[in-house]
């Protein structure tokens, strides 16, 4: 059995930061439109739903987020600044060639560093988390295990 992912869905109160946000981080906007239907409800559990969504993707094609904005039902719960260590999906983490050129141009949509700086793991990896808008949580990942040898 094969099994792929296909995206990674976060929910958003406004839709325009967020897509600002993967933007720069280096995701292209591949779809945007409306979401509603007695299918759409009956996939979710939420009869009548209103969903505007985005669908990005990363540059090589191979992985996608679905950014929704639910216009109905109204949002019930809001998980935006749990802490690291919160039950449920945390985070989405990115591969970047240049970990302190992505921060900078990410702090032009108010990204926060969650530490005071970029950690080194060995010599494997420079990590960090950022805080996006809406206090989405995303890792980023740079491999300097090549930088090394």
């Amino acid at each position: 059995m094969t099994v792929k992912m296909d995206n990674v869905g976060i929910v958003a109160d406004d839709l325009e930061p967020v897509i600002g946000f993967f933007t720069e981080l280096g995701l292209e906007l591949v779809g945007r439109g409306t979401v509603d239907g007695e299918w759409s409800g009956r996939v979710t559990g939420l009869p009548g739903q209103r969903v505007e969504i985005a669908m990005m993707q990363t540059p090589d094609g191979h992985s996608r987020l679905e950014l929704s904005r639910f216009l109905h039902p109204a949002v019930v719960a809001d998980h935006r600044r749990a802490p690291v260590n919160a039950l449920g999906y945390l985070r989405v983490m990115f591969s970047v060639d240049d970990i302190d050129d992505t921060i900078d141009r990410l702090r032009a949509h108010d990204v926060e560093l969650v530490s005071d700086d970029v950690v080194r793991f060995e010599n494997a990896y420079r990590l960090a988390y950022v805080r996006g808008p809406e206090g989405i949580l995303v890792g980023l990942a740079e491999d300097v295990s090549q930088s090394d040898a």
